[in-house]
């Protein structure tokens, strides 16, 4: 059990370490630090490609600064949510440290762990794409899509988080397939995050409407929520 826990800690508790301060380097506005881990692991390659990440955003910095305080509101608010998942990680490393916990207990701690951080290299990614979109090189991929279908997936797939909220959804979706010429997987992250925001942000015990509209000539989207606070700022 003590090895174990070292092990744990060293391979696992560490990095996490390193990177909790390099997120909290990043919140502050701060990219000129390094992030150096030498685990062959999945940790290691998380850390690794938080490297990169930092890297990218520090060119992209450099290049635009005419986009200087968009950048750093954009970095404060994604470091926020960077930090969900982490917070969460290095908690549950500290549940797998203790000497008394339960096999199933441990299995379950693991498969959190799992969780995490698979949502941690997913906000990952999208910080990624963040730098593409700055520097002008995303390539879209354009293929015919039903928009009711992909939809229903995103309603499908986040199901779990609806039902844990206090939200009421109305879903306001055709029977018959509208088709489009989107990147699907872009399309998707849209979808999730304006879910994902009206999940954070609505007014609690509140509807969220989500409607589909199509005619021969246009396709509206139109997510409604009510907001939890007043709105009452410059929409710049």
């Amino acid at each position: 059990a003590g090895i174990l826990i070292i092990w744990i800690y060293r391979g696992v508790a560490i990095p996490l370490g390193q990177m909790k301060i390099a997120t909290q380097n990043i919140k502050d506005g701060n990219l000129d630090f390094d992030l150096e881990v030498e685990a062959d692991d999945e940790i290691g390659q998380l850390c690794r490609d938080f490297e990169e990440m930092r890297l990218r955003l520090k060119e992209t910095s450099i290049e635009k600064v005419e986009y200087d305080k968009r950048s750093k509101e954009l970095i404060s608010n994604i470091s926020h949510d960077l930090k969900t998942p982490l917070t969460a990680i290095i908690t549950y490393v500290d549940l797998l440290k203790k000497e008394n916990i339960t096999e199933e207990e441990r299995k379950s701690y693991i498969a959190t762990l799992d969780q995490k951080s698979q949502r941690l290299k997913a906000l990952i990614e999208d910080l990624f794409e963040v730098s593409k979109a700055n520097s002008g090189n995303v390539k879209m991929n354009f293929v015919d899509i039903n928009v009711v279908s992909l939809l229903r997936q995103v309603r499908s797939e986040m199901d779990e988080e609806i039902q844990k909220s206090n939200l009421q959804f109305r879903w306001n979706l055709p029977e018959e397939k509208v088709i489009l010429p989107l990147d699907g997987q872009r399309m998707y992250r849209v979808f999730e995050n304006l879910i994902r925001n009206a999940l954070k942000y609505s007014m609690p015990y509140s509807r969220v409407y989500v409607d589909l509209l199509a005619d021969e000539q246009n396709v509206k989207i139109i997510f409604r929520n009510m907001s939890a606070n007043e709105m009452n700022y410059d929409p710049d």
